[in-house]
């Protein structure tokens, strides 16, 4: 499996890194354990600079929403 890494900002959740990077969280966080040992003691806070090893995956980004402004 291809793997790729990211860096943890300040106190940043493990599924909040995955939807940073990745853009999808269901079902990748599991992926993202396995590839981390140890990794699920600290994933509520993770240490600023932190480097995790990601799954490299081809998600297709999440749906953006139109939003209409009615007043100005």
């Amino acid at each position: 499996m291809a793997t790729r890494t990211a860096t943890a900002l300040q106190s940043e959740t493990l599924d909040a890194l995955v939807w940073r990077v990745l853009g999808a969280t269901a079902e990748v966080v599991e992926t993202v354990l396995g590839l981390n040992p140890g990794l699920a003691a600290i994933a509520d806070a993770l240490p600023e600079g932190h480097e995790v090893t990601l799954p490299a995956l081809s998600v297709a980004p999440a749906k953006t929403l139109t939003i209409v402004q009615l007043w100005t």
